[in-house]
């Protein structure tokens, strides 16, 4: 079953059927040519509810609130900040190291260009290691042990009922991907290189009180690095997403859905079939006119005692799938074609991830030692 979502010719893909009888083919090729298409695929999950989403957020957004000082302990720059807090003002957008990125910004139609970054992005992040750790690897780095924050004593349950959730999820997507592409190996094609991926539950968080004015730039134009990236809904708007016809659209995910983008893996393994969905988070008119619903209703709650004072805190719950470290990234059959092996040459995942992480400043001197 596929209902059209609010974004125009993007549908929904209920991915029940294939759950329960392991067979949809129909569905399988629709969201292939979606996420050929657009680069997104919106789904739905009977087995993720919009509760367990909620109760991640709420835990999210008390993190956050926190004073810098504290998140600070729970940072890991040794290590790239792959795991635990990265602060505001660390991660910088891709397109901003990339040469020619700005001109190909210039170049595009006013209505569908990003805002330019000025700067490294001013929203927080939390990474938190999602599955198995590989029983041996070359990048230690990229799978390493969780960072647990004090004063939160449910915190690893919280992280891994929903990180595991979005997992299987992104999974199913996977397989469903790995059938509708046509590819020789099938359903497993894609799963078959994730099982010890190092998949990051990845929160950011965005004070809204501080960084609320229109035009502000919460997460520059960018690209994903990884396979897949999947995203609960968040509580305040302001993802945009560009198509591959060069549109750009605001994000709007119907409740109890989740949206997938497609990443730079994925462009790899397919040789350039899909394309990594570009995106930047912005606080556009739609999140003002959120921000100031939430700060009237909270005055009406502290002056009258009644109802629920909400968060200022923009966070977005975002799952990052990832291939293997020490799995080699090339196209898959049907598309190991000879012009696309000359594209993308044969890497170790691990090693594509380092280069990645180096452009937009996480990893200043990426090693695998």
């Amino acid at each position: 079953e596929r209902k059209r979502s609010k974004m125009e010719g993007i549908p929904t893909f209920d991915m029940s059927k294939f759950i329960n009888t392991g067979n949809d083919p129909e569905t399988c090729k629709a969201m292939a040519d979606c996420i050929h298409r657009s680069g997104i695929l919106i789904i739905r999950d009977p087995r993720v509810s919009e509760a367990d989403n909620n109760t991640f957020i709420d835990m999210m957004e008390k993190y956050f609130e926190q004073d810098a000082a504290i998140k600070k302990d729970d940072a890991r720059p040794d290590i790239f900040y792959q795991v635990g807090a990265t602060p505001e003002f660390v991660e910088i957008p891709r397109c901003s190291q990339e040469p020619g990125c700005e001109q190909r910004i210039s170049l595009m139609p006013e209505q569908h260009r990003p805002l330019l970054p000025k700067g490294p992005d001013c929203k927080e992040r939390f990474f938190w290691r999602i599955g198995e750790a590989p029983p041996t690897t070359q990048f230690p780095a990229l799978n390493a042990p969780a960072v647990i924050p004090k004063h939160f004593p449910k915190w690893a349950d919280t992280m891994d009922l929903w990180g595991q959730k979005m997992m299987i999820a992104v999974s199913t997507a996977s397989e469903m991907l790995g059938e509708g592409l046509g590819l020789k190996e099938g359903r497993t094609a894609f799963t078959s290189r994730m099982k010890y991926g190092p998949h990051l539950l990845a929160p950011t968080g965005t004070n809204l009180d501080r960084f609320g004015a229109k035009g502000t730039v919460i997460a520059g134009f960018h690209y994903d690095l990884n396979l897949l990236t999947i995203h609960g809904k968040s509580r305040y708007p302001g993802l945009y997403v560009w198509l591959r016809s060069g549109e750009k659209v605001l994000v709007k995910v119907p409740d109890g859905c989740l949206l997938i983008q497609g990443g730079k893996q994925l462009e790899i393994l397919t040789g350039g079939y899909t394309l990594p969905g570009e995106h930047e988070v912005i606080v556009s008119q739609e999140t003002v006119d959120k921000i100031n619903v939430v700060k009237q209703n909270n005055e009406k709650a502290r002056s009258t005692g009644e109802g629920k004072v909400q968060s200022l805190w923009r966070i977005s719950s975002t799952l990052f799938s990832h291939i293997e470290s020490d799995v080699v990234l090339q196209p898959l059959e049907p598309f190991n074609t000879e012009e696309n092996n000359k594209a993308y040459p044969p890497t170790l995942t691990g090693h594509q991830v380092e280069a990645e992480l180096k452009m937009i400043k996480l990893a200043k001197e990426a090693s695998s030692n």
